[in-house]
């Protein structure tokens, strides 16, 4: 079942919004999208008449969950957009993977480069050579944090942002994403099918703001359904102001 949206941040200027799995970011009418729910919530909030500006400057996959960003104005769109083009906007994820990658162990907190492309008439990305047609740079820094029953959970700072790269890179070196089977993992969640979600979740953004160029920070905790021992480490390490600690 997808749970709504919840709003993270709002001005006159930008959106930043909470995005539950299994909801698409953008999808034609009259399919659900997290588009569709913020034109709805700005249209009702502030009494407009008409369809309300909205930039979608990036995206999550449908079975993601966590920040997305949208602008409410040109002006913010075009300044957003610069930030996301010259990588000085800050996103981090937690991953949640198949397999144990020791935290204290040098390897195991590393930058991940490669080049990726879109397979044709897919949804789905592949690992290339440099020199193919159509080759990206993929570029993502990775931390192992925390360890338990076969799993590692991984923060990862994404410096590029490609089509499903995190998914792929991660898959590729033999540490595919919970649920996650189109990138070939084994392991089943215990929800429903019909939800779609893997255990990717985009727990923080850091950008300025497009007006004031004021720092501005926002994070978001674990879903429910992540395992209770992930979402207890994270909260004790990465969101004590969340829940009123120190």
């Amino acid at each position: 079942m997808v749970t709504d949206p919840r709003v993270l941040f709002e001005d006159n200027h930008c959106l930043i919004i909470e995005k539950p799995a299994g909801l698409a970011t953008q999808a034609p009418d009259p399919y659900p999208s997290l588009e569709s729910w913020a034109r709805s919530y700005l249209k009702t909030k502030y009494l407009k008449a008409g369809r309300p500006y909205l930039g979608i400057p990036h995206r999550l996959d449908r079975p993601v969950s966590g920040i997305v960003f949208f602008t409410r104005s040109s002006k913010a769109a075009a300044r957003i957009a610069e930030q996301f083009r010259e990588r000085t906007i800050a996103k981090r994820y937690l991953a949640l993977v198949e397999g144990e990658l020791q935290p204290d162990a040098p390897e195991n907190q590393c930058c991940w480069l490669d080049y990726m492309v879109k397979i044709p008439d897919e949804a789905k990305a592949m690992l290339c050579s440099h020199d193919q047609a159509g080759a990206k740079l993929a570029q993502l820094e990775m931390k192992s944090i925390h360890t338990s029953n076969g799993h590692s959970l991984l923060d990862i700072h994404l410096q590029s942002g490609r089509m499903h790269q995190i998914r792929l890179q991660s898959s590729s070196r033999g540490l595919p994403i919970v649920g996650d089977f189109l990138y070939h993992a084994k392991e089943k969640l215990n929800l429903n099918p019909l939800d779609k979600r893997i255990l990717l979740h985009s727990y923080y953004l850091k950008f300025l703001h497009p007006i004031s160029y004021e720092p501005v920070e926002v994070r978001v905790e674990l879903p429910s359904y992540f395992p209770q021992w992930a979402m207890d480490y994270t909260r004790n390490n990465f969101f004590p102001l969340l829940f009123g600690k120190a």
